[in-house]
Protein backbone atom coordinates (compact mmCIF):
# COMPACT_ATOMS: atom_id res chain seq x y z
CA UNK A 1 0.00 0.00 0.00
CA UNK A 2 3.15 2.32 0.64
CA UNK A 3 4.58 1.37 -2.69
CA UNK A 4 1.48 2.45 -4.48
CA UNK A 5 0.42 5.59 -2.50
CA UNK A 6 3.88 6.57 -3.56
CA UNK A 7 3.23 5.76 -7.04
CA UNK A 8 0.46 7.47 -6.42
CA UNK A 9 0.82 10.70 -5.06
CA UNK A 10 4.65 12.49 -5.45
CA UNK A 11 4.84 15.65 -2.99
CA UNK A 12 7.87 17.76 -3.31
CA UNK A 13 9.16 20.98 -5.51
CA UNK A 14 8.62 21.73 -9.12
CA UNK A 15 11.51 21.63 -11.30
CA UNK A 16 13.89 24.85 -10.98
CA UNK A 17 12.90 25.96 -13.82
CA UNK A 18 9.65 26.76 -13.18
CA UNK A 19 10.62 29.39 -10.84
CA UNK A 20 7.72 29.34 -9.13
CA UNK A 21 8.06 29.21 -5.11
CA UNK A 22 7.56 26.80 -2.82
CA UNK A 23 6.12 25.78 0.33
CA UNK A 24 1.97 26.15 0.88
CA UNK A 25 2.07 28.96 3.00
CA UNK A 26 4.04 31.42 0.68
CA UNK A 27 1.75 30.46 -2.20
CA UNK A 28 -1.25 32.68 -3.03
CA UNK A 29 -4.48 32.48 -2.12
CA UNK A 30 -5.60 33.91 -5.25
CA UNK A 31 -7.93 36.19 -4.06
CA UNK A 32 -6.56 39.34 -4.73
CA UNK A 33 -7.54 42.69 -5.69
CA UNK A 34 -10.23 42.33 -8.64
CA UNK A 35 -10.32 38.63 -8.35
CA UNK A 36 -14.11 37.14 -7.85
CA UNK A 37 -14.17 34.32 -5.56
CA UNK A 38 -16.25 31.91 -6.86
CA UNK A 39 -16.27 28.53 -5.30
CA UNK A 40 -18.87 25.54 -5.78
CA UNK A 41 -19.96 22.51 -3.51
CA UNK A 42 -20.74 19.67 -5.92
CA UNK A 43 -22.76 16.59 -4.20
CA UNK A 44 -24.15 13.45 -5.98
CA UNK A 45 -27.91 13.44 -4.99
CA UNK A 46 -27.49 9.72 -4.50
CA UNK A 47 -28.21 10.26 -0.70
CA UNK A 48 -29.45 12.61 2.18
CA UNK A 49 -26.85 16.07 3.16
CA UNK A 50 -24.75 14.47 6.21
CA UNK A 51 -22.37 15.62 8.45
CA UNK A 52 -18.97 15.13 5.88
CA UNK A 53 -20.69 16.90 2.83
CA UNK A 54 -21.99 19.96 5.28
CA UNK A 55 -18.46 20.46 6.57
CA UNK A 56 -17.25 20.40 2.48
CA UNK A 57 -20.06 22.97 1.92
CA UNK A 58 -19.12 25.07 4.98
CA UNK A 59 -16.00 25.62 4.18
CA UNK A 60 -16.63 26.26 0.58
CA UNK A 61 -18.93 28.86 2.27
CA UNK A 62 -17.08 30.54 5.06
CA UNK A 63 -14.48 30.98 2.56
CA UNK A 64 -16.85 32.82 -0.35
CA UNK A 65 -17.96 35.01 2.56
CA UNK A 66 -14.87 35.85 3.85
CA UNK A 67 -13.74 37.33 0.75
CA UNK A 68 -17.18 38.41 -0.75
CA UNK A 69 -17.85 35.60 -3.22
CA UNK A 70 -20.32 33.61 -4.42
CA UNK A 71 -21.04 29.88 -2.96
CA UNK A 72 -22.88 27.88 -5.46
CA UNK A 73 -24.81 24.81 -5.45
CA UNK A 74 -24.09 22.62 -8.51
CA UNK A 75 -26.07 19.05 -8.35
CA UNK A 76 -23.65 16.22 -9.69
CA UNK A 77 -26.89 13.84 -11.15
CA UNK A 78 -24.98 12.13 -14.11
CA UNK A 79 -25.11 8.81 -12.53
CA UNK A 80 -28.55 7.90 -12.98
CA UNK A 81 -28.61 4.45 -11.64
CA UNK A 82 -27.99 5.75 -8.12
CA UNK A 83 -30.11 8.94 -8.10
CA UNK A 84 -31.96 9.08 -5.02
CA UNK A 85 -35.54 10.39 -5.33
CA UNK A 86 -35.62 13.34 -2.71
CA UNK A 87 -32.16 13.52 -2.10
CA UNK A 88 -31.68 16.80 -4.52
CA UNK A 89 -34.23 18.65 -2.45
CA UNK A 90 -33.12 17.36 0.55
CA UNK A 91 -29.64 18.69 0.09
CA UNK A 92 -30.79 22.47 -0.87
CA UNK A 93 -33.11 22.31 2.20
CA UNK A 94 -30.27 21.27 4.62
CA UNK A 95 -28.08 24.05 3.15
CA UNK A 96 -30.68 26.52 3.91
CA UNK A 97 -31.50 24.83 7.33
CA UNK A 98 -27.69 24.80 8.20
CA UNK A 99 -27.77 28.94 7.84
CA UNK A 100 -25.30 28.45 4.72
CA UNK A 101 -27.92 28.39 1.44
CA UNK A 102 -26.59 28.76 -1.63
CA UNK A 103 -26.04 32.45 -3.84
CA UNK A 104 -26.77 30.34 -6.84
CA UNK A 105 -28.16 26.63 -7.21
CA UNK A 106 -31.31 24.54 -8.79
CA UNK A 107 -33.48 25.77 -6.95
CA UNK A 108 -32.50 30.02 -6.57
CA UNK A 109 -31.05 30.11 -10.26
CA UNK A 110 -28.48 32.40 -11.52
CA UNK A 111 -26.13 33.48 -14.32
CA UNK A 112 -24.27 30.02 -14.80
CA UNK A 113 -27.45 27.75 -14.84
CA UNK A 114 -28.67 25.02 -15.15
CA UNK A 115 -26.90 23.76 -12.21
CA UNK A 116 -27.92 20.10 -12.31
CA UNK A 117 -25.15 18.62 -14.83
CA UNK A 118 -28.10 16.27 -16.02
CA UNK A 119 -29.20 19.35 -17.91
CA UNK A 120 -26.16 20.39 -18.87
CA UNK A 121 -25.29 17.52 -21.48
CA UNK A 122 -24.98 19.78 -24.38
CA UNK A 123 -21.83 21.24 -23.06
CA UNK A 124 -20.31 17.96 -22.01
CA UNK A 125 -20.71 17.20 -25.73
CA UNK A 126 -18.94 20.05 -26.80
CA UNK A 127 -15.94 19.56 -25.24
CA UNK A 128 -15.61 15.64 -26.01
CA UNK A 129 -16.21 16.98 -29.58
CA UNK A 130 -12.93 19.40 -29.36
CA UNK A 131 -11.04 16.51 -27.50
CA UNK A 132 -11.69 14.48 -30.38
CA UNK A 133 -10.75 16.41 -33.00
CA UNK A 134 -6.99 17.30 -31.62
CA UNK A 135 -7.01 13.19 -30.80
CA UNK A 136 -6.73 14.34 -27.37
CA UNK A 137 -9.70 11.86 -27.00
CA UNK A 138 -10.63 8.44 -28.42
CA UNK A 139 -13.42 6.25 -29.25
CA UNK A 140 -13.44 2.88 -27.32
CA UNK A 141 -15.26 -0.26 -28.42
CA UNK A 142 -14.28 -2.58 -25.53
CA UNK A 143 -17.32 -4.60 -24.35
CA UNK A 144 -18.62 -4.33 -20.50
CA UNK A 145 -17.35 -7.94 -20.53
CA UNK A 146 -13.86 -7.33 -21.97
CA UNK A 147 -13.49 -4.75 -19.05
CA UNK A 148 -14.52 -7.12 -16.70
CA UNK A 149 -12.44 -9.92 -17.71
CA UNK A 150 -9.44 -7.18 -17.74
CA UNK A 151 -10.35 -6.51 -14.44
CA UNK A 152 -10.68 -9.81 -12.61
CA UNK A 153 -7.07 -11.11 -14.30
CA UNK A 154 -5.66 -8.10 -12.50
CA UNK A 155 -6.98 -9.05 -9.36
CA UNK A 156 -5.81 -12.36 -10.01
CA UNK A 157 -2.10 -10.98 -10.00
CA UNK A 158 -2.39 -9.02 -7.02
CA UNK A 159 -2.23 -6.03 -9.54
CA UNK A 160 -4.39 -2.85 -9.73
CA UNK A 161 -6.86 -2.96 -12.21
CA UNK A 162 -6.47 -0.71 -15.44
CA UNK A 163 -7.57 -0.19 -18.97
CA UNK A 164 -4.91 -1.34 -21.19
CA UNK A 165 -5.43 1.28 -23.63
CA UNK A 166 -6.36 -1.67 -26.20
CA UNK A 167 -8.35 1.23 -28.36
CA UNK A 168 -6.06 3.95 -28.21
CA UNK A 169 -4.19 3.40 -31.80
CA UNK A 170 -6.88 2.72 -34.31
CA UNK A 171 -6.49 3.49 -37.75
CA UNK A 172 -9.37 5.49 -38.50
CA UNK A 173 -10.57 2.88 -40.93
CA UNK A 174 -10.73 0.63 -37.90
CA UNK A 175 -12.84 3.47 -35.73
CA UNK A 176 -15.10 3.47 -39.47
CA UNK A 177 -15.60 -0.15 -39.32
CA UNK A 178 -16.38 -0.43 -35.39
CA UNK A 179 -18.39 2.62 -35.74
CA UNK A 180 -20.84 0.89 -38.08
CA UNK A 181 -21.52 -2.04 -35.65
CA UNK A 182 -21.53 0.58 -32.61
CA UNK A 183 -22.46 3.97 -33.02
CA UNK A 184 -22.27 4.88 -29.68
CA UNK A 185 -19.18 3.56 -27.84
CA UNK A 186 -17.54 5.35 -24.28
CA UNK A 187 -15.40 8.22 -25.06
CA UNK A 188 -11.47 7.65 -23.70
CA UNK A 189 -9.48 10.36 -22.87
CA UNK A 190 -5.59 10.37 -23.64
CA UNK A 191 -3.48 10.36 -20.44
CA UNK A 192 0.32 12.12 -21.22
CA UNK A 193 3.38 10.75 -19.42
CA UNK A 194 4.18 14.46 -18.63
CA UNK A 195 1.31 15.36 -15.54
CA UNK A 196 2.30 18.44 -14.63
CA UNK A 197 2.93 19.56 -10.98
CA UNK A 198 0.31 21.94 -8.87
CA UNK A 199 0.40 23.39 -5.79
CA UNK A 200 -2.46 22.78 -3.80
CA UNK A 201 -3.82 25.34 -1.31
CA UNK A 202 -3.43 22.41 1.68
CA UNK A 203 -0.92 19.33 0.46
CA UNK A 204 1.54 21.81 -1.21
CA UNK A 205 3.16 20.87 -4.05
CA UNK A 206 2.01 17.51 -5.82
CA UNK A 207 2.90 15.50 -9.05
CA UNK A 208 0.84 12.25 -10.15
CA UNK A 209 1.81 10.26 -13.10
CA UNK A 210 -0.57 9.45 -13.77
CA UNK A 211 -0.36 7.41 -17.24
CA UNK A 212 2.62 4.94 -15.31
CA UNK A 213 -0.55 3.72 -12.90
CA UNK A 214 -3.91 3.98 -14.94
CA UNK A 215 -5.12 3.04 -18.40
CA UNK A 216 -6.88 5.84 -20.36
CA UNK A 217 -9.65 6.80 -18.32
CA UNK A 218 -14.03 7.10 -19.75
CA UNK A 219 -14.77 10.95 -20.21
CA UNK A 220 -18.20 9.94 -21.59
CA UNK A 221 -19.90 6.75 -21.15
CA UNK A 222 -21.76 5.45 -24.55
CA UNK A 223 -25.51 6.90 -22.69
CA UNK A 224 -24.06 10.04 -23.56
CA UNK A 225 -23.37 10.76 -19.84
CA UNK A 226 -20.50 12.00 -18.49
CA UNK A 227 -18.40 10.48 -15.68
CA UNK A 228 -17.33 12.71 -12.81
CA UNK A 229 -13.56 13.85 -14.25
CA UNK A 230 -15.18 15.35 -17.41
CA UNK A 231 -17.93 17.37 -16.05
CA UNK A 232 -16.69 19.01 -13.29
CA UNK A 233 -13.65 20.24 -15.43
CA UNK A 234 -16.29 21.84 -17.74
CA UNK A 235 -18.90 22.92 -15.64
CA UNK A 236 -16.04 24.88 -13.17
CA UNK A 237 -14.77 26.02 -16.28
CA UNK A 238 -17.95 27.76 -17.27
CA UNK A 239 -19.53 28.79 -13.95
CA UNK A 240 -16.29 30.35 -13.49
CA UNK A 241 -14.84 28.53 -10.77
CA UNK A 242 -11.94 30.16 -9.18
CA UNK A 243 -11.55 27.88 -6.33
CA UNK A 244 -12.38 24.12 -5.80
CA UNK A 245 -12.48 23.52 -2.20
CA UNK A 246 -13.08 19.32 -1.94
CA UNK A 247 -12.18 16.24 -0.07
CA UNK A 248 -8.74 14.62 -0.18
CA UNK A 249 -10.44 12.34 -1.62
CA UNK A 250 -9.82 14.01 -5.00
CA UNK A 251 -6.19 14.90 -5.09
CA UNK A 252 -5.19 12.31 -6.89
CA UNK A 253 -7.39 12.89 -9.74
CA UNK A 254 -6.57 16.76 -9.71
CA UNK A 255 -3.52 15.54 -12.78
CA UNK A 256 -6.35 14.19 -14.88
CA UNK A 257 -8.04 17.26 -14.28
CA UNK A 258 -5.44 19.01 -14.69
CA UNK A 259 -4.52 17.27 -17.98
CA UNK A 260 -7.68 17.71 -19.13
CA UNK A 261 -7.56 21.38 -18.79
CA UNK A 262 -4.72 21.64 -20.93
CA UNK A 263 -5.57 19.76 -23.53
CA UNK A 264 -9.13 22.32 -23.82
CA UNK A 265 -7.10 25.25 -23.34
CA UNK A 266 -8.63 26.43 -20.37
CA UNK A 267 -6.85 28.09 -17.33
CA UNK A 268 -7.58 25.47 -13.99
CA UNK A 269 -8.57 27.16 -11.07
CA UNK A 270 -6.86 26.72 -7.40
CA UNK A 271 -7.52 23.54 -5.46
CA UNK A 272 -7.58 23.18 -2.12
CA UNK A 273 -8.27 19.56 -0.92
CA UNK A 274 -9.65 19.24 2.71
CA UNK A 275 -8.66 16.43 4.98
CA UNK A 276 -11.13 13.93 6.06
CA UNK A 277 -13.57 14.32 8.32
CA UNK A 278 -13.51 10.99 10.48
CA UNK A 279 -15.11 9.13 13.54
CA UNK A 280 -13.70 9.52 16.74
CA UNK A 281 -12.19 5.97 16.24
CA UNK A 282 -10.49 6.87 13.19
CA UNK A 283 -13.05 5.05 11.24
CA UNK A 284 -14.76 6.72 7.77
CA UNK A 285 -18.26 8.62 7.88
CA UNK A 286 -20.38 6.16 6.66
CA UNK A 287 -23.86 6.79 5.02
CA UNK A 288 -25.23 3.30 6.32
CA UNK A 289 -24.74 5.39 9.80
CA UNK A 290 -28.39 6.72 10.42
CA UNK A 291 -27.32 9.32 12.83
CA UNK A 292 -24.96 11.32 10.54
CA UNK A 293 -27.49 12.71 8.12
CA UNK A 294 -28.71 16.06 8.56
CA UNK A 295 -32.06 15.41 9.00
CA UNK A 296 -31.76 13.17 11.82
CA UNK A 297 -30.00 16.05 14.12
CA UNK A 298 -32.58 18.78 12.80
CA UNK A 299 -35.37 16.66 14.49
CA UNK A 300 -33.52 15.41 17.74
CA UNK A 301 -33.28 19.56 18.22
CA UNK A 302 -29.81 19.90 17.78
CA UNK A 303 -29.49 23.73 16.68
CA UNK A 304 -27.39 24.19 13.20
CA UNK A 305 -24.70 26.36 14.91
CA UNK A 306 -24.06 23.60 17.40
CA UNK A 307 -22.80 21.65 13.92
CA UNK A 308 -21.39 24.43 12.35
CA UNK A 309 -19.13 24.75 15.59
CA UNK A 310 -18.45 20.88 16.20
CA UNK A 311 -17.61 19.95 12.72
CA UNK A 312 -15.08 23.21 12.63
CA UNK A 313 -13.76 22.79 16.31
CA UNK A 314 -12.82 19.09 15.49
CA UNK A 315 -10.35 20.50 12.62
CA UNK A 316 -8.61 23.25 11.33
CA UNK A 317 -8.38 25.84 9.67
CA UNK A 318 -8.28 28.64 12.46
CA UNK A 319 -5.56 29.79 15.04
CA UNK A 320 -7.26 28.94 17.91
CA UNK A 321 -9.28 25.99 18.89
CA UNK A 322 -12.72 27.09 20.60
CA UNK A 323 -16.24 26.45 21.54
CA UNK A 324 -19.29 28.09 20.90
CA UNK A 325 -18.20 29.63 17.58
CA UNK A 326 -21.36 31.64 15.53
CA UNK A 327 -21.42 31.61 11.67
CA UNK A 328 -19.79 35.15 11.25
CA UNK A 329 -17.14 33.87 14.18
CA UNK A 330 -16.70 31.74 11.49
CA UNK A 331 -16.09 33.88 8.06
CA UNK A 332 -14.00 36.51 9.92
CA UNK A 333 -11.66 33.91 12.16
CA UNK A 334 -11.32 30.87 8.97
CA UNK A 335 -7.39 31.23 7.46
CA UNK A 336 -7.18 28.52 4.41
CA UNK A 337 -3.49 28.29 4.92
CA UNK A 338 -4.19 26.59 8.14
CA UNK A 339 -6.21 23.82 7.47
CA UNK A 340 -3.43 21.23 7.72
CA UNK A 341 -2.99 17.84 6.08
CA UNK A 342 -4.65 15.95 9.07
CA UNK A 343 -7.77 14.36 9.42
CA UNK A 344 -10.27 15.64 11.20
CA UNK A 345 -12.13 13.15 14.34
CA UNK A 346 -15.59 13.93 15.33
CA UNK A 347 -16.41 13.29 18.26
CA UNK A 348 -20.24 13.34 18.49
CA UNK A 349 -20.59 12.21 22.35
CA UNK A 350 -19.61 16.28 22.93
CA UNK A 351 -22.69 17.38 20.43
CA UNK A 352 -25.10 18.22 23.43
CA UNK A 353 -22.17 20.50 25.35
CA UNK A 354 -22.04 22.18 22.25
CA UNK A 355 -25.86 22.96 21.76
CA UNK A 356 -26.12 23.93 25.36
CA UNK A 357 -23.66 26.59 24.78
CA UNK A 358 -25.62 28.07 21.81
CA UNK A 359 -29.12 27.39 22.85
CA UNK A 360 -28.28 29.42 26.48
CA UNK A 361 -26.51 32.06 23.86
CA UNK A 362 -30.16 32.08 22.08
CA UNK A 363 -31.92 32.45 25.31
CA UNK A 364 -29.87 35.56 26.23
CA UNK A 365 -30.95 37.26 22.71
CA UNK A 366 -34.56 38.47 23.54
CA UNK A 367 -35.49 38.16 20.02
CA UNK A 368 -34.04 34.80 19.80
CA UNK A 369 -35.65 34.12 22.84
CA UNK A 370 -38.99 34.83 21.54
CA UNK A 371 -39.20 32.25 18.97
CA UNK A 372 -37.41 29.68 21.11
CA UNK A 373 -40.82 30.21 23.27
CA UNK A 374 -42.68 29.80 20.68
CA UNK A 375 -40.97 26.75 19.67
CA UNK A 376 -41.50 25.09 23.13
CA UNK A 377 -44.86 26.62 23.65
CA UNK A 378 -45.41 24.10 20.37
CA UNK A 379 -43.52 21.24 22.16
CA UNK A 380 -45.38 20.94 25.35
CA UNK A 381 -48.47 21.15 23.13
CA UNK A 382 -47.43 18.28 20.97
CA UNK A 383 -45.81 16.08 24.18
CA UNK A 384 -48.67 16.72 26.37
CA UNK A 385 -52.05 17.63 24.73
CA UNK A 386 -55.31 16.98 26.01
CA UNK A 387 -52.96 15.96 29.31
CA UNK A 388 -53.01 19.80 29.90
CA UNK A 389 -54.79 20.32 33.04
CA UNK A 390 -54.29 23.90 32.85
CA UNK A 391 -53.61 26.11 29.78
CA UNK A 392 -52.13 28.66 31.63
CA UNK A 393 -48.68 26.77 30.92
CA UNK A 394 -48.71 28.25 27.72
CA UNK A 395 -48.97 31.59 28.32
CA UNK A 396 -45.72 32.72 27.29
CA UNK A 397 -44.88 34.72 30.22
CA UNK A 398 -44.36 31.48 31.88
CA UNK A 399 -42.68 29.90 29.25
CA UNK A 400 -40.26 32.50 29.03
CA UNK A 401 -39.63 32.09 32.63
CA UNK A 402 -38.87 28.44 32.22
CA UNK A 403 -36.30 28.88 29.71
CA UNK A 404 -34.57 31.41 31.80
CA UNK A 405 -34.41 29.32 34.99
CA UNK A 406 -33.54 26.43 33.06
CA UNK A 407 -30.51 28.28 30.49
CA UNK A 408 -27.44 26.37 30.82
CA UNK A 409 -28.66 23.66 32.08
CA UNK A 410 -30.69 21.88 29.24
CA UNK A 411 -29.02 20.93 26.34
CA UNK A 412 -31.86 21.25 23.71
CA UNK A 413 -35.17 22.79 23.58
CA UNK A 414 -36.90 19.33 24.04
CA UNK A 415 -35.31 18.62 27.14
CA UNK A 416 -37.95 20.90 28.81
CA UNK A 417 -40.76 18.40 27.62
CA UNK A 418 -38.92 15.05 28.62
CA UNK A 419 -40.69 13.22 31.43
CA UNK A 420 -38.02 14.84 33.71
CA UNK A 421 -39.31 18.03 33.22
CA UNK A 422 -43.43 17.30 32.77
CA UNK A 423 -44.38 18.51 36.49
CA UNK A 424 -43.78 21.74 34.69
CA UNK A 425 -46.61 21.35 32.12
CA UNK A 426 -48.99 18.90 34.15
CA UNK A 427 -49.75 18.01 37.72
CA UNK A 428 -48.29 15.08 38.89
CA UNK A 429 -50.24 11.87 39.76
CA UNK A 430 -48.81 11.21 43.11
CA UNK A 431 -50.80 8.36 45.61
CA UNK A 432 -51.66 9.11 49.14
CA UNK A 433 -49.26 6.12 50.34
CA UNK A 434 -46.13 7.80 48.69
CA UNK A 435 -46.11 11.05 50.31
CA UNK A 436 -47.22 8.56 53.77
CA UNK A 437 -44.58 6.22 53.62
CA UNK A 438 -42.25 9.96 53.83
CA UNK A 439 -43.68 11.42 56.71
CA UNK A 440 -46.61 10.51 58.93
CA UNK A 441 -47.41 14.11 59.30
CA UNK A 442 -48.45 14.92 55.60
CA UNK A 443 -51.24 17.05 56.52
CA UNK A 444 -49.56 19.17 59.44
CA UNK A 445 -46.90 19.70 56.80
CA UNK A 446 -49.07 20.61 54.09
CA UNK A 447 -51.21 23.29 55.62
CA UNK A 448 -47.74 25.06 57.35
CA UNK A 449 -46.70 25.26 53.99
CA UNK A 450 -49.96 26.76 52.08
CA UNK A 451 -49.85 28.97 55.23
CA UNK A 452 -46.54 30.40 54.45
CA UNK A 453 -46.77 31.12 51.02
CA UNK A 454 -50.29 33.15 51.54
CA UNK A 455 -49.21 35.26 54.02
CA UNK A 456 -50.41 38.57 52.65
CA UNK A 457 -47.61 41.24 52.04
CA UNK A 458 -44.65 38.42 51.70
CA UNK A 459 -42.22 38.14 48.66
CA UNK A 460 -40.24 34.87 49.12
CA UNK A 461 -36.68 34.52 47.28
CA UNK A 462 -34.81 30.98 47.64
CA UNK A 463 -33.06 32.26 50.73
CA UNK A 464 -35.88 33.29 52.50
CA UNK A 465 -38.01 30.68 51.48
CA UNK A 466 -35.10 28.02 52.29
CA UNK A 467 -34.96 29.53 55.74
CA UNK A 468 -39.06 29.72 56.10
CA UNK A 469 -39.20 25.48 55.76
CA UNK A 470 -36.10 25.13 58.02
CA UNK A 471 -38.24 26.76 60.81
CA UNK A 472 -41.19 24.78 60.03
CA UNK A 473 -39.00 21.55 60.46
CA UNK A 474 -38.25 22.75 63.50
CA UNK A 475 -41.20 23.45 64.59
CA UNK A 476 -42.68 19.89 63.83
CA UNK A 477 -41.14 17.46 66.56
CA UNK A 478 -39.49 14.53 65.30
CA UNK A 479 -39.43 15.99 61.88
CA UNK A 480 -35.90 16.60 59.63
CA UNK A 481 -35.94 19.26 57.52
CA UNK A 482 -34.96 16.84 54.33
CA UNK A 483 -38.48 14.94 55.31
CA UNK A 484 -40.01 18.34 54.58
CA UNK A 485 -38.06 18.76 51.31
CA UNK A 486 -38.45 15.66 50.35
CA UNK A 487 -42.53 15.68 50.56
CA UNK A 488 -42.25 18.86 48.82
CA UNK A 489 -40.44 17.51 45.98
CA UNK A 490 -42.09 14.75 45.55
CA UNK A 491 -46.23 16.29 45.60
CA UNK A 492 -44.98 18.98 43.48
CA UNK A 493 -43.23 17.28 40.90
CA UNK A 494 -43.80 13.22 41.35
CA UNK A 495 -39.50 12.88 41.59
CA UNK A 496 -37.36 11.93 44.03
CA UNK A 497 -34.71 13.89 43.16
CA UNK A 498 -34.47 17.32 41.58
CA UNK A 499 -31.79 20.10 41.35
CA UNK A 500 -33.04 22.68 43.20
CA UNK A 501 -36.56 22.23 45.33
CA UNK A 502 -36.86 26.13 45.21
CA UNK A 503 -37.01 26.80 41.71
CA UNK A 504 -40.00 24.72 40.93
CA UNK A 505 -42.59 27.07 39.38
Amino acid sequence: MAALLGRLLQRGRPSAASGRPVGRREASLGTGPGVAVRVRFAPSPTGFLHLGGLRTALYNYIFAKKYQGSFILRLEDTDQTRFVPGAAENIEDMLEWAGIPPDESPRRGGPAGPYQQSQRLELYAQATEALLKTGAAYPCFCSPQRLELLKKEALRNHQIPRYDNRCRNMSQEQVAQKLAKDPKPAIRFRLEQAAPAFEDLVYGWNRHDVASVEGDPVIMKSDGFPTYHLACVVDDHHMGISHVLRGSEWLVSTAKHLLLYQALGWQPPHFAHLPLLLNRDGSKLSKRQGDIFLEHFAAEGFLPDSLLDIITNCGSGFAENQMGRTLPELITQFNLTQVTCHSALLDLEKLPEFNRLHLQRLVNNESQRRQLVEKLQALVEEAFGSQLQNRDVLNPIYVERILLLRQGHICRLQDLVSPGYSYLWTRPAVGRAQLDAISEKVDVIAKRVLGLLERSGMSLTQDMLSGELKKLSEGLEGTKYSNVMKLLRVALSGQQALSSMFKIQ
